[in-house]
């Protein structure tokens, strides 16, 4: 039998199909998203049905899944229509809504697991409160963008048909992962009124929908699918390199961080995935390629030819404003240039290291969290870089294992989808397609202390 997943992200949709039993990859397609941080929903939805005729369409196949970027804000009226387009996670507008919030209630990181930024759906809710309040009033469900489009799937005009999984809905900050209940009063606080609809969580191995002909799993968020289709388990960090750059670890136990780096989130397996996000990662190398017009090879070549340290250029990466460290109104800074020091490939070296260093802070978060590791790996399409995996075994003084190239979180809803299929207490086990492992060498680098020290300045 086959199943099929889903990767709805912030630049695309990715679909691939696999067996159901083996996991053997039998078809895939990608389409792209539009740009920014304000889209039309329909564009996703549009896309997704562009990707599933590419691989042959819906007959075949046992069951879908969906696993989407997180927190985007997708508000509905009675009758399902979109009321105006979604607020994507990296959308900062509402950046003086999270601090409001917070200031409202001190104690949410104990209520939801984490403090507010303005990634969160909630805070998404207060700006469309306080800016658009003819908007807000009309406002009958919330959704995040992989419950809307699975909602989209059953062609069910119904807004109570809603469905999610606590993966996703742990990262509204309106939902309570310890407890897997929404939080009512937080919603109505940030939106004015809680006469809303929000998804039923579903069971990770259990279906959202199922008529007879069509099935569909709960799905997840991005992160959690990423997890699950890379077989995270308890005592393994994941660091993943795309369009943001996330470092989360499977925890037994649910985290409360106070200082709001580190978001207290579910999985998608019943854990819980504590994990510090930047905004800014993968396109800090494009542009930064672009700048000397290399290809991602020439541009890795160029940083490995470069000594540790780029020659004493540090690069901070802010170019989005920055979630870790909350500075929504950053941009990037490069320091420290002499005559001897400005060359290309210093300044390709100093933008992996200043990246990496950026998450290598937000590593530090999670072990004061009382996270502890015992494998490091990396995934996403920026770890392809050989100069990307070197310098991390630097960064993060640790061997790195980084994943062969794969659509980690379309294969972790493919495996969940799977997992309903069966019904089991475990999902399939289904094979990786390969690692290797980066040896750190011993020495540790420069370039993280000195990024450190300049958040300290800051």
């Amino acid at each position: 039998m086959k199943v099929m997943g889903v990767d709805s992200s912030t630049q695309s949709v990715k679909v691939v199909v696999r067996d159901a039993e083996s996991g053997e990859l039998i078809a895939s397609a990608a389409r792209p998203h539009p740009a920014g941080t304000e889209v039309d929903p329909n564009a996703w939805w549009i896309a997704l049905q562009g990707a599933i005729s590419d691989v042959g369409g819906l007959a075949g196949i046992a069951v879908i899944s969906i696993a989407g970027q997180q927190h985007g804000m997708v508000v509905l009226d009675a009758a399902g229509e979109v009321i105006r387009p979604a607020l994507l996670w990296n959308d900062t507008r509402s950046s003086e809504a999270a601090e409001e919030l917070n200031a409202e209630f001190p104690d949410i990181h104990e209520l939801v697991g984490s403090r507010l930024v303005a990634s969160f759906t909630i805070t998404k809710l207060r700006w469309l409160r306080d800016n658009e309040p003819a908007s807000a009033a009309r406002v009958r469900a919330i959704a995040l963008p992989h419950d809307w489009l699975s909602w989209k799937l059953t062609g069910s005009g119904d807004i109570a048909d809603l469905f999610t999984d606590r993966s996703d809905a742990s990262g509204t900050g309106y939902f309570d992962s310890a407890s897997n209940q929404y939080r009512l009063d937080l919603v109505e606080a940030a939106l004015g009124h809680s006469d809303v609809v929000l998804p039923r969580i579903v069971e990770p191995n259990r279906f959202g929908f199922d008529d007879g002909i069509l099935k569909i799993a709960a799905g997840a968020g991005d992160n959690a699918g990423g997890a699950l289709g890379a077989d995270g388990k308890r005592g393994d960090l994941l660091i993943s390199l795309g369009t943001s750059g996330t470092v989360f670890a499977v925890s037994e136990k649910p985290t409360h961080d106070p200082t709001g780096i580190v978001a207290g989130f579910a999985d998608a397996l019943g854990d819980f995935l504590p994990l510090a996000c930047t905004l800014n990662a993968a396109k800090v190398f494009d542009s930064t390629a672009a700048l000397f017009d290399f290809s991602h090879e020439e541009f890795s070549h160029a940083a490995l030819a470069a000594k540790p340290g780029a020659g004493g250029i540090r690069f901070i990466p802010h170019f989005d404003g920055e979630r870790t460290p909350d500075r929504p109104n950053a941009h990037g800074e490069m320091l420290g240039i002499t005559h001897e020091n400005f060359s290309a490939m210093n300044i390709c070296r100093a933008a992996i290291e200043g990246v990496l260093s950026g998450l290598a802070f937000a590593v530090e978060q999670l072990k004061s969290q009382g996270i502890s590791t015992e494998r490091i790996i990396m995934l996403g399409g920026a770890s392809r870089s050989e100069a990307v995996q070197q310098i991390a075994a630097e960064i993060f003084e640790h061997d790195i294992e980084v994943l062969a190239p794969a659509e980690y979180v379309a294969d972790g809803a493919a495996r969940q989808a799977a997992w309903a299929l069966r019904g089991s207490e475990l999902p399939p086990a289904w094979p990786l397609q390969g690692s290797k492992v980066v040896p750190f060498s011993g020495v540790a680098s420069q370039a993280r202390a000195d990024y450190l020290e300049h958040l300290r300045s800051m």
